[in-house]
């Protein structure tokens, strides 16, 4: 793969990471609940599920899911379900509850963001409409797959990060004047990016 070829590339995925995606609020949101350093591990879940994405776009799996509009609806729509449940479980904490109540593992915020990102099965269909156009026939598969995957990974991983030190630095900045409402905003945040996972197209990530 060629230079010039991987810098188009590259700029065609920064220029999809722009407009904020669900894993992106979802990173938001537990940032604000839980920390940055915790909240890795949902960067983690995130990258994961694109990567199996990947893989399957790779070997030829987009086909058959884009033959079975059913399955995407089911697996978008459980993805949602997940969201909205959990960011009205956090609205509705009762706050008298806080103190008593276990922190989220790293465990649990890892598979939250793999359950939003595998949510997306589009995604798929994304890479496979992406990765050919950047593909040489007349190179070997394997070194231009790790080429573009890790690129995309990096700079996906990149804004989530971005996302979640912004919000943990707002968050500890303003802890004494909006402690209170911490749930109910990462709460929102959640069912924010349940809404952006619900109407996501196949040109968004």
């Amino acid at each position: 793969m060629s230079i010039e070829v991987w810098l188009v590339y590259f700029g065609t995925v920064l220029a999809f990471m722009f407009p904020p995606g669900a894993s992106h609020i979802l990173m938001l949101s537990n940032s604000i609940g839980s920390g940055f350093e915790k909240s890795i591990a949902t960067a983690c879940g995130d990258l994961s599920a694109n990567f199996l994405q990947m893989t399957a776009a790779s070997i030829g799996l987009a086909a058959s899911l884009q033959s079975s509009g059913q399955i995407f609806e089911i697996i978008k729509w459980a993805g949602v379900a997940y969201l909205v449940y959990s960011g009205l479980r956090l609205i509705f904490l009762n706050q008298s509850n806080l103190k008593t109540s276990p922190p989220r593992s790293m465990r649990s915020l890892y598979w939250q963001g793999f359950i939003t990102s595998a949510s997306n099965p589009k995604a798929i269909i994304f890479f496979a409409a992406l990765f050919p156009q950047f593909i040489s026939a007349s190179e070997p598969l394997l070194p231009q797959f790790i080429a573009l995957s890790t690129t995309y990974l990096a700079i996906d991983g990149l804004f989530l990060c971005f996302y979640g030190k912004s919000a943990a630095f707002f968050a500890k900045k303003f802890q004494s004047n909006i402690g209170q409402y911490f749930n109910k905003i990462s709460g929102s945040l959640l069912i924010a990016a349940a809404i952006i996972l619900g109407i996501k197209n196949i040109d968004k990530d």
